[in-house]
């Protein structure tokens, strides 16, 4: 498959990626499971990026409220299936580049075959039940997972079930917290959006390209009040309810 060498230009002198690097972008299939506050950013750098096929999974339709974080969507998109017409977007930004859309809820019963022929799977959802599907059904398929999390100021980013050897999701939340709070209850700034959307392209792209150190067995806590970041080593637990022994 040729690619464009003026439009990833910025990309091939970089001797991480160069041209084998854009070559294997060109050939990834990378879906999206939200295409929302995380997904709409995410799915905007991939397709800039070149990555060849991204499939965008989400049930819902634009909202007024969207619009303060969701950057994929305009006024005008109020109303309309976030996977079709954020596929629209992306068509545009990025012509050469396959798009294919499930306007579904991902669950654990077609979590399998809506993941299937991806390489690698993205997750932006807004509640555990999707994330523990998603993760169910990349292990099983034997995937890895870039997950991504928001709330209020504060954000987090990992990369689970790299390897057989890898830490899934369930070894960092084994069950679904007591506690656990939603973005339209607790709020979430529009700009955090875009940053952990971004670290997840980012995140797929080095995973693509086989780029430096990736979160595998790490996971990125970023505060945008304070304006800082940590890393915490994650392990395999060999009690997580769903990987473990």
């Amino acid at each position: 498959m040729s690619i464009d060498i003026e439009r990833y230009a910025r990309h091939i002198v970089l001797k991480e990626v160069g041209g084998p690097g854009q070559q294997a972008l060109s050939k990834a299939h990378i879906a999206l499971v939200g295409a929302g506050g995380l997904g709409a950013p995410a799915a905007l750098y991939l397709a800039a990026a070149g990555v060849g096929t991204l499939t965008l999974i989400d049930p819902d339709t634009v909202s007024l409220d969207n619009l303060q974080r969701q950057i994929l969507f305009t006024s005008n998109d109020v109303g309309t299936p976030k996977v079709t017409t954020g596929a629209a977007a992306l068509q545009a930004l990025n012509p050469a580049i396959t798009i294919k859309t499930h306007p579904v809820a991902l669950d654990s019963a077609n979590a399998g075959p809506l993941l299937a022929e991806a390489d690698l799977v993205l997750d932006g959802c807004d509640n555990f039940e999707t994330r523990f599907a998603v993760d169910a059904a990349c292990r099983a398929l034997g995937k890895p997972l870039i997950s991504g999390a928001v709330g209020r100021w504060d954000g987090q980013v990992a990369l689970f079930n790299a390897t057989p050897a890898s830490p899934c999701y369930r070894c960092w939340v084994p069950q679904i917290p007591p506690d656990a709070e939603t973005c339209s209850r607790v709020g979430i700034v529009g700009a955090l959006t875009g940053v952990i959307g971004s670290m997840m392209a980012l995140e797929a792209i080095k995973w693509v390209c086989q780029a430096g150190d990736s979160l595998d067995g790490r996971i990125l806590l970023y505060d945008g009040l304070s304006m800082t970041s940590r890393t915490v080593t994650l392990g395999k637990d060999p009690a997580c309810p769903g990987c473990g022994s």
